[in-house]
């Protein structure tokens, strides 16, 4: 009877399977949840920056189809943001002005916008850190047009060049490749930020 209840003792003190599966599962929600803290969380933030830039270009275009008109997507001159303004033939030549633009309605935009489509970098804690680092667009602008036809277009009506957009934080830098006429975008990261 003695030898039973040792045999009984030592196979009592292992864990149970659930008792190990529990313990892995809390280990692994908590290393998920951990490691993006851990690692440069700007990265993800440039990423989810460049996502939102790509998807209010889509915008701007599919604006501009729908409603048959012309759209810009403006990058600000101090590389916080941009904004998503309508446009007439007839002012595509015309600069930017912040007071008089026809903004793009946003209709999830706070009340300080009066629901002018416009994303600032600075204004949101998770882009805090991102910034526009160089916007060259149709050789040298800081805009990209869609036409009526959802194609960019440049100063008098002619087709867009393309260019490129960089956005940049302390962790990545990507930069965004616009393909002339079209306006397809096909993104890069960049090892190191360059000029």
């Amino acid at each position: 009877m003695r030898s039973g209840t040792s045999m009984f003792k030592a196979i009592r003190r292992g864990y149970t399977l659930i008792e190990v599966l529990i313990v892995v599962a809390i280990l692994g929600l908590a290393g998920a949840l951990l490691v993006p803290y851990l690692s440069g969380r700007g990265d993800f933030d440039t990423q989810a920056a460049v996502r939102q830039l790509i998807a209010d270009i889509s915008f701007a275009q599919s604006d501009a189809l729908a409603n048959q008109g012309f759209r810009r997507v403006v990058f600000f001159e101090d590389g916080t943001g941009w904004a998503l303004v309508r446009m007439d033939e007839a002012d595509l030549a015309s600069p930017f002005d912040a007071a008089t633009a026809d903004y793009v309605l946003d209709p999830l935009a706070d009340s300080a916008q009066r629901g002018a489509y416009v994303c600032d970098l600075t204004k949101s804690n998770r882009y805090s850190s991102v910034r526009v680092k160089r916007v060259d667009l149709d050789s040298g602008k800081r805009c990209m047009t869609f036409d009526e036809l959802g194609g960019t277009v440049g100063a008098g009506g002619l087709p867009g060049t393309g260019g490129k957009i960089r956005l940049s934080s302390p962790d990545a830098t990507y930069q965004l490749d616009v393909s002339a006429v079209t306006g397809k975008i096909r993104v890069t990261r960049l090892a190191a930020e360059t000029p």
